[in-house]
C-alpha cells in the first residue's frame, strides 16, 4: 500500500507539500493560530487550555505567549513549565520535543522543515522534514534559530540571536552564527 503524502512528512522521507491533505491540515492550525493569537492579554490558563487544542502534548503549566506561528501544532511536545515569549516560529513538519522548565526568548525560530539539495527536486516542491530536541531546564535566548535535526542538551544555554547548526551538549553554553560551545568562558581552540 501507498504511504500518504502526510504520512511521509511524518516519517521523515520527502514529500509533496502541496498534497491536499497536508494543505487542509495547514488551513485547520491557521485557523486555530488565528483563535490563540487574538487571546493576547488573556490569563495564562486560556493559552494552556487553546494549546491543548492542537499541540501534540502540552505538560502542566507549560505557556507560549502570543503570538505564535506554526505549521501544523500536533507535532510540537512540550514539557511542564515551558515558558515561550512572543514572536516563537516553530516550522514543525518533523517533531519538535522542548523538554520540562526550558526557557525560551521571544523571537526565537525552531526550524524542522528541510529542502532537497537536488534543484530538480526543489522545483518538484518536494521537502522533508528533520526533528529537533531541547532538553529540560535548557534557556534558549531571544532571536535564536534552531536549524533542523539538532539536540540541544539538558541545561544548556544558547545565547541570543545564535544561529544553532549542530548539537549542543548537556551543560554547555553555545553562541554565535554559527553557534559554537564555549569551554571555561571562551571558545574551545578546535572551534576558532
Amino acid at each position: 500500500m501507498t504511504r500518504s503524502e502526510k504520512e511521509k512528512m511524518l516519517a521523515g522521507e520527502m514529500y509533496n507539500a502541496a498534497d491536499p491533505e497536508i494543505q487542509a491540515e495547514l488551513m485547520l492550525t491557521g485557523a486555530w493560530l488565528k483563535r490563540y493569537n487574538d487571546t493576547l492579554g488573556d490569563p495564562a490558563e486560556r493559552w494552556h487550555a487553546l494549546l491543548l487544542e492542537r499541540l501534540g502534548a502540552v505538560g502542566a503549566g507549560a505557556v507560549i505567549r502570543p503570538p505564535f506561528h506554526c505549521d501544523y501544532g500536533f507535532n510540537i511536545r512540550l514539557g511542564a513549565w515551558v515558558y515561550i515569549n512572543f514572536s516563537c516560529v516553530i516550522l514543525d513538519v518533523a517533531g519538535v520535543t522542548i523538554g520540562d522548565g526550558t526557557a525560551i526568548g521571544p523571537a526565537v525560530q525552531i526550524y524542522t522543515a528541510d529542502h532537497p539539495h537536488d534543484p530538480e527536486q526543489r522545483q518538484a516542491g518536494l521537502q522533508l522534514g528533520r526533528p529537533v530536541t531541547i532538553g529540560r531546564h535548557a534557556w534558549i535566548g531571544g532571536g535564536a534559530i534552531i536549524l533542523p535535526g539538532v539536540t540541544i542538551g539538558d541545561h544548556a544555554v544558547i545565547g541570543a540571536g545564535s544561529v544553532v547548526t549542530r548539537d549542543v551538549p548537556a551543560g554547555s553554553t553555545a553562541v554565535g552564527n554559527p553557534a559554537r560551545v564555549r569551554v571555561g568562558g571562551r571558545l574551545p581552540q578546535s572551534q576558532k
